[in-house]
């Protein structure tokens, strides 16, 4: 029994020893840099001064020590691999590190395998993925964020093209790729990319070829991504190239900024080559702790290198595993390390694989970081779900004499601001444009006015203009014959546009066409698609399908569709009294003259003398006084309400039709009258007569894609004699052309004439390709023309001809029912209303004065003689004292009627 319990008491003390065992005394993490660099220098001071901190605090890890191993790679592949290899015989729980994104891809297969977190804050590659690589961890915010704000600073410039100057490494070449993407969502793209070799390897030689090619580029924006020795080396290039001048912007990622922080003074030539460039910073909120660390890195480096931004990523990087392994103990894991039999079966290979182990704690250390959640030097320190930091921000800074200057900063959440992104925190996201500001900047070369960003390519070459060679309407756009020569008005135009531009334009002009009819003008806009011409001139119009593969100017003169058909002119007749009225008009006129009597004579005949007598007489009265309304000079009085009522609508009628048959005669009497069938467009589709439009014009996809005009309908035409020959000769009923071309034909052949309105909005510009800047600055230069007055007096001295007389269609002086027929009808609803109302009164007053006789002899009474009763009564005169004591209301007797002759 005693050696029962004796035995259980071994193998607890054994297990508690083992257990000791396995939590070590010292935790091993390993750091790999090339500590010849600035951030490598900065990384080592800082991790340093970050482990003295953490074993200066018995709290953090038990008692246990924290120990930063570090190996230099001094830039070699090979020796970081060495390093890695090491760090994994040895024990290692983490591995910050490595610099570099392209160690970064190869070693992460390594530690996937050995389930050994890396950690790096300098190997920011956007294509590093946690699904690919699950122990390889970004500490600082990857370089998507660095893209998408200087995507952002070169859209809010208003810049539509740059150049990418990189290093052919896996982080700036991904870096670029992204920056790409992000300009493409902004409308502006990378027009080239400058690739270098690796840094540090690129030569003098190297960046001058590439510049050299830039210099005989568009753009002038310049995105410089690399590391420290090739980024200066290319400024210093740039410098001797005189690249570093004014119109050029240079915009470099971070490494510029850690050359600024952290070498002081920089050489005179180094501060020279790179003023007036752009270039961002790492952005970490301002606190205590942060102030107080800055003020001890003089002591903590003994001067060896400046602070920079990196120092912090670095000091939290070695917290955040800190903080990770204590979490890892605490819930009750080990530090240890066991063979994997794959690496031990090495098929009689003799590379002693065996050494390397598997950390056991390994992924839930990796859990434990990336489940992190600090205040560090670099502010709040969280992951998001795709493992990126929360709240990525940048400094933007400028280069300026005296050193540098901030100008505003850039974070994922506020975009662009003048004011530290984390006073936005709390607010709801707000990257509109509108809310984007930055300080003013100095540019290379000393200006503050921003550059333009482009400029014509200095390669020899200009601008390939092309003109159509027109062979009608030459004074439009010509070529002299004999010569390379070009003239018309689009060209002057184009040369008065071309004086007001801010900078020179090289051009020369090409014909395009034939020369023996004119050119097809989508054929020629298709050109500069497919860049055998850099822009077109002449008269081209601005139309939907063209837009799609071109842009336009802003447009310089109209040119809406119309149409010219042969006129007759109508001369004067003896007749021409009656040509403001259409017959019909006439007719319905005289109709109503007729009614307005007769509704008169019937309302006043009862109670007014003059409406009374003989009927021939009455039939004489009712005409005077119907006719005689016409000027207002009827001589009859009226006496009843309803009749005044009834003919003081009918004199407003009269006045209205007075009136505009008045206007009407005048305009046909003093001004010539033209007669078409054609009446416009309208008339023109509804006929099956041939159509003429001009050679090489928009007209006949527009009439045929819009209007649905059979093809078969339209004849191409080629010149102004051709157009008055086919109308002459009735070969055409009538021509669409643009407004321009017409009255430049018109101002010869007075004979024909614009049948309606214009039925489609166009106009003409210049061409140039798709998001060309020319075409804007082109623009800004016809307003100007349009506005100092020149544009008109280029109209004028090309287009003004002597105008035929002054001339108007028929139809338009000639008037018919539908310009009436609400007077009419206004009139003739008051005209029933009165007789409704004066009939009504007639058969009660009758209904009182002869009522039936209850007897059957009055039943048996005949209709014809009781209607012949009624007829009599109404016909019979109404005495004015009666009919004064009935407008009282007294009752009628039948005495107080007497009969008189009709």
């Amino acid at each position: 029994m005693n050696l029962v319990l004796l035995l259980l008491i071994f193998n607890l003390l054994v297990g508690v020893f083992s257990k000791e065992a396995l939590r070590p005394n010292v935790v091993n993490v390993g750091a790999m840099f090339s500590f010849s660099t600035i951030n490598g220098k900065v990384a080592k001071v800082a991790m340093k001064a970050a482990e003295n901190d953490i074993n200066s605090d018995p709290s953090i890890l038990g008692g246990k020590k924290l120990s930063i191993v570090l190996h230099d790679s001094n830039f070699s592949s090979f020796l970081s691999i060495i390093g890695a290899l090491h760090f994994m015989e040895t024990d290692t729980v983490a591995i910050i590190g490595p610099q570099s994104s392209m160690m970064a891809h190869v070693l992460s297969h390594l530690a996937n395998e050995l389930h050994v977190p890396l950690l790096s804050f300098t190997a920011l590659d956007p294509g590093l993925s946690p699904l690919q690589f699950p122990f390889f961890v970004q500490t600082a915010p990857n370089d998507e964020f660095q893209m998408i704000a200087i995507a952002e600073m070169i859209s809010y410039f208003g810049w539509a093209e740059v150049i990418a100057v990189f290093s052919d490494d896996d982080q700036n070449r991904n870096g670029i790729t992204t920056l790409d993407d992000e300009l493409a969502q902004r409308r502006c793209r990378v027009s080239y990319k400058a690739i270098l070799p690796p840094d540090p390897t690129a030569t003098s030689s190297d960046v001058r070829r590439e510049l050299t090619k830039i210099q005989m580029m568009e753009s002038r924006v310049i995105v410089l991504h690399t590391f420290t020795k090739t980024g200066l080396l290319v400024f210093e290039v740039a410098k001797s190239l005189g690249m570093m001048g004014k119109g050029y912007v240079w915009i470099a990622s971070t490494w510029l900024s850690t050359v600024l922080d952290s070498t002081s003074p920089l050489k005179p030539e180094t501060a020279n080559s790179i003023r007036g460039a752009l270039t961002l910073r790492l952005h970490t909120p301002d606190s205590e702790r942060k102030r107080n660390f800055i003020s001890h890195w003089n002591q903590l480096s003994n001067g060896s290198i400046g602070f920079n931004s990196y120092g912090l990523y670095a000091y939290d990087t070695v917290w955040m595993i800190a903080h990770a392994v204590k979490l890892l103990l605490d819930q009750g894991g080990n530090i240890s390390f066991s063979n994997d039999a794959r690496l031990t079966d090495t098929g009689g290979m003799d590379l002693n694989l065996s050494a390397l182990s598997i950390f056991d704690g390994g992924k839930q250390l990796l859990k434990n970081i990336i489940d992190t959640n600090m205040t560090g030097l670099t502010g709040p320190v969280r992951f998001n779900q795709d493992r990126s930091l929360i709240n990525p921000s940048y400094d933007i800074i400028n280069v300026v004499k005296s050193g540098y200057r901030q100008i505003g900063f850039w974070s994922n959440h506020s975009g662009l601001s003048i004011v530290p992104p984390e006073t936005f925190y709390g607010k709801k996201p707000n990257r509109s444009s509108s809310n984007q500001h930055l300080d003013s900047v100095v540019w290379p070369g000393g200006g503050t006015t921003r550059p333009r960003g482009w400029v014509f390519p200095n390669n020899g070459q200009k601008l390939r203009i092309g003109v159509p060679n027109r062979v009608s309407f030459r004074d439009f756009v010509s070529i002299i014959n004999g010569t390379d020569k070009v003239q018309g008005y689009c060209i002057d135009v184009f040369l008065a546009a071309i004086k007001l531009m801010p900078y020179a334009v090289p051009y020369r002009f090409i014909p395009f066409g034939d020369g023996h009819k004119n050119p097809n003008y989508y054929e020629l806009v298709s050109k500069i698609d497919s860049g055998v011409f850099d822009g077109a001139v002449g008269d081209i119009a601005i139309v939907t399908d063209r837009t799609r593969i071109v842009d336009f100017t802003q447009p310089y003169i109209e040119s809406g569709l119309v149409v010219v058909a042969p006129v007759k002119r109508i001369s004067s007749s003896p007749w021409s009294f009656a040509r403001p009225f259409t017959p019909f008009m006439w007719a319905v006129t005289a109709a109503f003259f007729l009614i307005v009597g007769s509704v008169v004579w019937i309302l006043e005949h009862r109670i007014n003398d003059e409406f009374r007598g003989p009927p021939r007489q009455q039939i004489v009265t009712i005409l005077t006084f119907s006719f005689s309304t016409m000027f207002f000079s009827h001589r009859e009085n009226t006496v009843s309400t309803l009749g005044r009522l009834v003919l003081i609508i009918w004199l407003f009628v009269v006045l209205i039709i007075n009136s505009s048959y008045t206007a009407s005669l005048t305009s046909i009497l003093t001004v010539q009258q033209l007669s078409s069938p054609i009446k416009g467009i309208d008339s023109l589709i509804s006929s099956s007569e041939p159509i003429g439009f001009q050679v090489g014009s928009f007209a006949r996809n527009y009439l045929i894609e819009e209007l649905n005009i059979q093809s078969s309908r339209l004849i191409p035409l080629g010149s102004p004699q051709e157009y008055a020959e086919a109308l002459e000769k009735r070969t055409v009923a009538a021509i669409v052309d643009e407004q321009p071309y017409v009255d430049l034909f018109l101002s010869e052949h007075c004979e024909f004439s614009v049948r309606g309105p214009e039925f489609t909005k166009r106009s003409w510009g210049f061409a140039f390709p798709r998001d060309s800047p020319l075409a804007i600055d082109m623009s800004t230069a016809i307003l100007a023309l349009s506005e100092n007055g020149e544009l008109q007096k280029i109209h004028d001295r090309w287009l003004s001809r002597s105008a035929c007389s002054t001339e108007s269609e028929d139809e338009s002086a000639e008037l018919d029912l539908k310009s009436f027929w609400g007077l009419f009808l206004i009139f003739g609803i008051a005209c029933v209303l009165a007789l409704l109302v004066y009939f009504l009164s007639i058969f009660r007053q009758f209904s009182q004065h002869d009522p039936e006789e209850p007897d059957s002899t009055t039943r048996d009474r005949s209709y014809s003689a009781r209607l012949r009763t009624c007829l009599s009564f109404v016909d019979r005169k109404v005495e004015k004292s009666q009919s004064s004591s009935k407008r009282k209301g007294d009752s009628m007797s039948p005495n107080g009627y007497h009969k008189e002759n009709v």
